[in-house]
């Protein structure tokens, strides 16, 4: 067995530390193994000792568990005090809000009546700009109606004149009725004038009453206008009034949203002695159930104990029945028996341990061992030369594979080098200028190594591929598969809708790149691009002339169609 009985516990202590393995039992009953002691009591001690400790425990248990309750109970108590604090300061809080929300409606409404003010200042601006240019305007009407009244009696002045001559002329046609004829002419031309005359003062007369008319309209508006900023400056005044009585109101608001906010503030500082306070509590209450745990695992652990040292005892026991015959007290009582201590203990458990281990692995006496070794000993030549033959085959392997692994670099390099000339070629083609090529991600490792795309359309710098827009991708695209196409080329080449993405100048560019390559490749492209379909020499299209039932029809242009 692995179970034995030490001097003291200090000696058991160690042989368990040196003999991880083994049972040490002292004389007070502790059982050492590696680093566990389980068991063990002092001489006066035994289970009424055990059973007082536990009766200890209980009863710690029970005050614990009272002032627990009663901490509960006390933290019940400030709970719905903070619940009632919290419901003030909720008030507060409203409160505060709510005077907030009075000052924001307040500036809101003084903020409004500068708009209006300042609106009103405006309007009465360019009332006063209206009455300065109307004053100005009716001082031009008061002098072009004093230049007609002027014209008017340089007319009338005229007239008279005229009319006097008139008379003269009839007077002198008595006394000179020889001269008739003539002074008959110079009535007909004194007519005229007089008449025009007549015409001139009728459209002065009009003129001055259209005048006079738009004068009484320019008082009457200027009447009005002085009239609107006589009600505008009362209404400055009333504005002005109610903004200091605003102003007023506003000061009153602040101060009470000071006041507000001090009892806030005030409030708030209760609430958080009483959170700190609470928090105090919880942490004793933390403490106190911290301490109940441990008393709880302290009275699991002495249950476990008193268990785990009966089981001991009655497993030391047994093994000293079964390996020695003898019970573990007719053993302990006899004095023949030789008690080891130290080193000497620790050899005599190693040279045990390595016995029974040799004992155990001989097993039973084997008669037929010779033949046995002699059909291993052709099996393992066997196995050696096969063993060789494998490895002269692995080392063939591993040069074939590196003589592959070299040519398909080389290939690789080859191809990499010749398609990448290929592809900045056709790109420069497609594009009408720009630059790009490919280059490996892993420049030592080419037979596992990605491969970047960089392209530079012209105007634009060096990207990645990804970068670029889908028109440009497309091209790129076309590029590589050309270039590829060119390294090694097929009888024929299939192209599904590859000009979809592409305007018309890079559709006419790849059109002229197919038309090169069409006199190695024959080329079929689907397409529903018009240029494409008319650079190609025969076009095929399906088209259903009834529902279900699909119709091909070929189209020759050009040379095909002239043969």
């Amino acid at each position: 067995g692995n179970g034995y009985i030490a001097a003291d516990s200090a000696i058991a202590r160690d042989m368990a530390l040196e003999n991880p393995n083994a049972f040490f039992l002292s004389p007070n009953g502790e059982t050492f193994h590696n680093v566990t002691v389980t068991g063990g009591k002092q001489r006066h001690e035994g289970p009424l000792s055990m059973k007082r400790e536990l009766r200890d425990v209980a009863r710690l248990i029970l005050d614990l568990e009272e002032s627990m309750r009663a901490e509960g109970t006390g933290i019940e108590l400030l709970a719905r005090e903070i619940g009632q604090l919290g419901k003030l300061l909720g008030r507060l809080e409203e409160e505060k809000r709510e005077g907030e929300r009075r000052a924001m409606t307040t500036g809101h409404a003084l903020q409004q009546l500068d708009g209006e003010l300042l609106r009103a200042q405006q309007k009465l601006a360019g009332c006063d700009a209206e009455a300065a240019r109307l004053r100005s305007e009716y001082q031009q009407a008061l002098e072009a109606i004093a230049l007609a009244q002027q014209q008017a009696a340089e007319q009338a002045r005229k007239q008279q004149e005229l009319e006097s001559s008139f008379a003269a002329a009839q007077t002198a046609a008595v006394a000179w009725k020889e001269r008739r004829e003539v002074t008959g002419q110079q009535a007909a031309a004194a007519a005229s004038r007089l008449a025009a005359l007549e015409e001139r003062r009728i459209a002065a007369a009009a003129a001055l009453e259209r005048i006079e008319r738009m004068a009484g309209e320019v008082s009457q508006r200027l009447r009005t206008l002085d009239e609107q900023a006589q009600g505008a400056a009362a209404e400055r005044s009333q504005r002005l009034i109610e903004n200091q009585q605003i102003e007023q109101h506003l000061l009153s608001l602040q101060s009470e949203r000071e006041s507000a906010q001090a009892r806030s503030t005030q409030v708030q500082r209760e609430s958080d002695d009483l959170r700190t306070g609470l928090q105090l509590l919880e942490q004793r209450l933390r403490e106190l159930r911290h301490e109940l745990d441990s008393a709880r695992d302290r009275r699991g652990e002495l249950a476990a104990a008193a268990a785990k040292l009966a089981s001991d005892l009655e497993y030391l026991g047994q093994s000293c029945r079964n390996e020695l015959n003898l019970g573990r007290e007719e053993l302990m009582s006899d004095l023949s028996v030789m008690r080891l201590e130290g080193e000497l203990l620790a050899q005599e458990e190693a040279a045990h341990r390595e016995l029974r281990a040799r004992l155990e692995a001989m097993g039973p006496v084997n008669m037929m061992a010779l033949e046995e070794y002699n059909e291993i000993s052709q099996r393992h030549a066997f196995l050696e030369a096969q063993r060789k033959d494998l490895l002269e085959s692995i080392e063939n392997t591993q040069a074939t594979i590196k003589e592959l692994d070299q040519v398909s670099r080389q290939k690789f390099e080859e191809a990499f080098g010749k398609i990448n000339e290929n592809f900045q070629a056709t790109f420069r083609k497609l594009f009408g200028g720009g630059q790009a090529f490919m280059r490996l991600t892993d420049l030592e490792n080419s037979t596992e190594s990605g491969i970047d795309v960089i392209a530079s359309p012209p105007g634009k710098k060096l990207q990645n591929v990804l970068l670029l827009s889908g028109g440009e991708k497309a091209l790129t695209a076309l590029a590589l598969l050309v270039g590829i196409f060119q390294y090694q080329p097929s009888p024929f080449c299939l192209l599904d809708e590859v000009d979809a993405p592409l305007d018309e100048a890079n559709v006419g560019r790849f059109t002229e790149m197919v038309r090169e390559l069409a006199a190695q490749t024959q080329f079929v492209i689907i397409t529903h691009n018009k240029r494409t379909m008319s650079a190609s020499p025969v076009m095929y299209g399906v088209t259903m002339q009834e529902p279900g039932v699909s119709k091909i029809v070929s189209v020759r242009f050009g040379e095909q169609a002239t043969a």
